[in-house]
């Protein structure tokens, strides 16, 4: 692979097609073109007026009812991503567009207000970021994810979020106050210790070390913290399962989750030349392992089995996790989010 030809700071490689546009751009005879169809893209950012913000998760296999995403496309441009399909549906590419163009829904906070100030509303936990990341770069400046986690103060709701970001210190002064009343779960999500591979799989992302950094904080702080180890790969990470789980218990984190990776629709065009690019030498040994997990393809949807895996593979890694979290984790467990410290009227309820 020439170095020119490789888009550092990105993931994905490739622009994939669009299933669900009509034209689309083609290198098939690239000896007729002047130039290439593809170069480093800059991130763009287009707002989005959005309708609703909260939405009903039917998934079983992610045990949580209601999600809330106030970005779609992630400029951290992790590799693997399952919600580079969803970018899909806005008319652009699961590859380079997902992660380059940011679709930010500028009302988010208020569309979250009046959801939880319907009548019929009973409180649940609302997951932030169950599809793209809350802390990505952008929130920096535009700070949605910090407005929304003032709506849930001020009415007391429960929540959870992951993120890949050391962003989230941030907010630690309204964490810590949702915290005090077990309101709050935050996930840090460490795929690998290992940072020449962190930068080509998560190129955008915080380092292992500051995220180990930000779970020490989080639980100085009080705030309930634990690590998704996900997604595990074979013959890339899954070898590190028992590191992260240490590491992330030695700096506070109080529990551990973990899934297997999944290559669904165009993630799976992606993933392979991004792979056959990086670690050519691993190609056939990591593809085929992912393949024996999800019974001879990389991809699976089935639901119990979709994001475990099955086979003798699958088996091992989860009984190698099983063992580093009894090993690592013992007498350990996130509270329990409370329910009954929500106020319908917010901090102006006289009742």
């Amino acid at each position: 692979m020439e170095e020119e030809d490789y888009f550092k700071g990105r993931g994905a490689q490739i622009k994939t097609e669009n299933k669900f546009l009509k034209a689309q751009y083609v290198e098939e005879h690239i000896e007729g073109l002047d130039e290439p169809l593809l170069s480093a893209p800059q991130t763009q950012i287009f707002y989005e007026t959005a309708k609703t913000v909260v939405n009903k998760v039917n998934s079983p296999d992610l045990g949580l009812a209601y999600s809330l995403n106030p970005y779609q496309g992630c400029e951290h441009g992790c590799i693997y991503c399952y919600a580079r399909n969803t970018h899909e549906y806005w008319g652009f590419s699961a590859g380079l567009d997902f992660e380059s163009k940011i679709i930010v829904k500028k009302n988010a906070a208020s569309l979250l207000q009046k959801f939880i100030l319907n009548p019929n509303w009973d409180p649940v936990p609302i997951s932030v970021s169950g599809n793209t990341d809350c802390y990505q770069p952008i929130e920096k400046k535009l700070e949605i994810t910090r407005s929304l986690l003032k709506i849930f103060a001020q009415y007391r709701h429960p929540l959870g979020m992951i993120t890949k970001n050391s962003l989230v210190l941030r907010d630690l002064d309204l964490l810590t106050d949702l915290a005090k009343d077990n309101l709050v779960h935050v996930y840090i999500s460490i795929t690998t210790l290992d940072e020449s591979l962190r930068r080509v799989m998560e190129p955008r992302t915080a380092s292992a070390v500051k995220r180990l950094k930000t779970i020490e904080e989080l639980a100085k702080a009080g705030v309930p913290v634990s690590v998704m180890n996900a997604p595990i790969i074979p013959g890339l990470n899954h070898h590190e399962i028992p590191q992260v789980l240490k590491a992330a218990a030695d700096h506070g984190a109080l529990s551990a989750g973990m899934t297997i990776v999944r290559l669904n629709g165009a993630i799976g065009n992606i993933f392979e030349d991004w792979l056959r690019k990086n670690f050519p030498d691993r190609f056939e040994k990591v593809w085929h392992q992912i393949c024996s997990m999800h019974g001879g393809n990389v991809n699976d949807s089935q639901f119990g089995r979709r994001m475990s895996g099955e086979g003798n593979f699958a088996e091992a890694i989860h009984q190698l996790h099983r063992t580093a979290k009894r090993k690592y984790f013992k007498d350990r467990s996130m509270p329990a989010l409370d329910l009954t410290k929500f106020r319908k009227g917010g901090n102006l309820s006289l009742f």
